[in-house]
């Protein structure tokens, strides 16, 4: 069964592996970090709705595109729960997260949607129980709460990816496939047609982290973020003003959160260049230079990360090396156990 559902991963990358498989040597923790268990064929993947609501649509089709790659799938008992623009009332979808993490049956965690809620149920989630359960957990957007908050507290790796209702295609499948499945370290490198904008260049090492910008703005001063302490944050934003970019890129900055890093990627800002009148702005690229080239460190614009059909899948709280002219990230260590 392995080897079959493997081969339907390379028909689905049209046969061609696009990522360099590099030799890379162990890294160093100040703090132990827990790696999930990688990924096996059979496995039975969670579903949840921590954020906004879905439909029975929506999870019929993400059951039978998990099926088709021979997964197993446990639907979480609040997921098709529903409050105003909620997936159902915080507690309930609190619950649904520490429900699968505890579930022996259930080696990974696949958020069906991001839009809000993620940071309502942090307060609700049961740390040292995820801690003693580590697996995989994947979203991205409004599941950047998530993602940081179980880094921060129980230091489990998370990933940043497709969620249930994403458009999959063989550029993530290639991903689930080398970093999930195969525990391979890998370089991250944008396709040809993806253009990167280095801001400052050089090349530096830390550990990976990030998410979408407007959460990650919203969390600031809350005990669930981790420490940035010579990280390479990224950030991804979509359909935001590039003022509304500024402000939380100041933030941040206020907060103390960018002088500490060592590097800086803004990945990708889908739909952030319409402004809806004609009054005066600034250029996305004059905010990067005004808030992240005085920083001095080694950072760049375009990574393919983020609100777009073709996204890496990026494990937070690995050790990596990046290069701000190639725009490359390069895993230093397997990011699942």
């Amino acid at each position: 069964m392995v080897r079959s559902t493997r081969r339907r991963f390379l028909q689905a990358l049209g046969g061609t592996l696009l990522i360099s498989q590099l030799p890379v040597a162990a890294s160093q923790h100040s703090q132990p970090l827990i790696k999930p268990p990688q990924l096996m064929v059979g496995d039975t993947v969670g579903l949840i709705s921590p954020a906004s609501a879905i439909n029975q649509e929506d999870l019929t089709e993400v059951i039978e595109f998990l099926a088709g790659y021979d997964f197993k799938v446990k639907v979480g008992q609040h997921v098709l729960d529903n409050y105003g623009y909620l997936a159902g009332r915080d507690a309930d979808r609190a619950a649904d997260v520490n429900a699968m993490f505890a579930d022996d049956q259930v080696q990974a965690i696949l958020t069906m949607r991001g839009g809000w809620g993620c940071n309502r149920i942090l307060p609700l989630l049961e740390y040292d129980l995820i801690r003693r359960h580590p697996k995989i957990m994947m979203g991205f957007s409004d599941i950047t709460s998530l993602l940081l908050g179980i880094y921060a507290r129980s230091g489990i790796i998370t990933f940043h990816g497709p969620v249930g209702i994403s458009t999959w295609n063989w550029f993530s499948l290639n991903y689930v496939e080398q970093i999930l499945l195969n525990k391979e370290a890998i370089l991250l490198q944008n396709l040809t047609s993806y253009r990167v904008e280095t801001i400052t260049p050089g090349k530096t090492r830390g550990h990976l982290l990030g998410g979408n910008l407007s959460v990650l703005a919203a969390m600031v001063g809350s005990p669930y973020l981790p420490s940035w302490k010579n990280t390479i944050l990224f950030v991804e934003e979509v359909g935001e003003e590039i003022y509304r970019v500024d402000r939380m890129l100041t933030q941040l900055k206020l907060g103390g959160i960018l002088e500490q890093l060592a590097g800086f990627i803004f990945a990708s800002c889908s739909n952030c260049d319409q402004e809806e009148d004609d009054e005066p702005t600034l250029t996305l690229g004059q905010v990067l230079s005004d808030l992240i080239a005085p920083l001095g460190i080694p950072a760049w614009y375009g990574s393919m990360i983020g609100h777009i059909q073709k996204q890496f899948i990026v494990p937070l709280g690995v050790e990596v090396e990046v290069d701000a002219e190639r725009g490359t990230i390069l895993m230093l260590e397997p990011a699942v156990s």
